[in-house]
């Protein structure tokens, strides 16, 4: 099993190294997430203010919303770029002829691009938000600690839950992007991913109606699940049914990845040249 596994382990091993070396962009990523969480941070604040009781209170909010900025990169809003310029090209017919599952291969290079990215904005985003904010008269908007030690183990499982879910979606988009031969899947992926992941209002902020339907809808464990788990908001039996949520969608959407790869690439029709 371990010498199955090495091809895909070397690929993910090699790729989070090379998404490592773009720490400019990086930076630069990091002061555009700090800029618009504040805002956003700002926009909520304003909204608590001139509302009434909510299923969550404001410093959970304010925590959720830094959570969002710091793990931006983990969500699939795009397809991998070298599969697109691969479709264009022509070049990804080679795929089939490569000695492994093209499907773990693709999932491999997702993993390795939403964790080295979001592992270079995560740590200097929570430093702004938790350390030195708390610094300024903005205090009340600073990022807080996890509840307790159950909700940030919780929370370790759910985000690398979300890792895997998010490289799920990402390898269903390639497959998209392989099927249409356009890469402008994503522009449409975005708008689901930022509105039913809680990236732009924290699901619990919905109505109460929708919250059943919310909490196992695949994009939920992109986003919301756990950043309700690490503020509080999400425990007990909800919290286990968020979990349970994220690791179904990751099975459905492998299952169903492997499955439409294997009738994509066995009828491919390559352009360019």
């Amino acid at each position: 099993m371990s010498t199955l596994a090495l091809p895909y382990l070397s690929v993910l091993r090699v790729r989070f190294q090379l998404m490592l070396q773009y720490r400019t962009a990086a930076w630069a990523g990091v002061a555009t997430q700090f800029w618009f969480g504040a805002i956003r941070v700002m926009t909520l604040v304003a909204f608590y203010v001139g509302t009434g009781q909510q299923p969550m209170n404001l410093p959970q909010v304010v925590t959720y919303i830094w959570l969002g900025q710091a793990f931006l990169a983990m969500l699939p809003w795009a397809p991998d770029a070298e599969i697109a310029v691969a479709v264009e090209s022509g070049n990804v017919g080679y795929e089939r002829l490569r000695p492994v599952d093209t499907y773990f291969l693709w999932y491999a290079r997702a993993l390795a691009w939403r964790v080295a990215n979001t592992a270079l904005r995560a740590g200097p985003v929570f430093i702004l938000a938790a350390l030195i904010l708390p610094l300024t008269a903005m205090a009340d908007w600073r990022w807080r600690l996890p509840t307790g030690g159950a909700a940030a183990a919780l929370f370790v499982a759910s985000i690398t839950l979300t890792a895997l879910l998010s490289s799920a979606f990402t390898a269903l988009l390639n497959i998209v992007l392989v099927h249409v031969k356009t890469p402008r899947v994503g522009n449409f992926a975005m708008g689901f991913t930022n509105l039913f992941s809680g990236l732009v209002i924290p699901l619990a902020l919905f109505p109460h109606w929708a919250q059943p339907f919310l909490l196992w809808q695949p994009f939920a464990g992109l986003a919301d699940i756990p950043f309700r788990i690490y503020t509080g908001a999400l425990a007990g039996a909800t919290a286990a049914q968020g979990l349970a949520s994220q690791v179904l969608w990751i099975l459905l959407l492998v299952l169903l990845g492997r499955w439409w790869l294997a009738r994509v690439l066995a009828h491919i029709d390559m352009q360019g040249g």
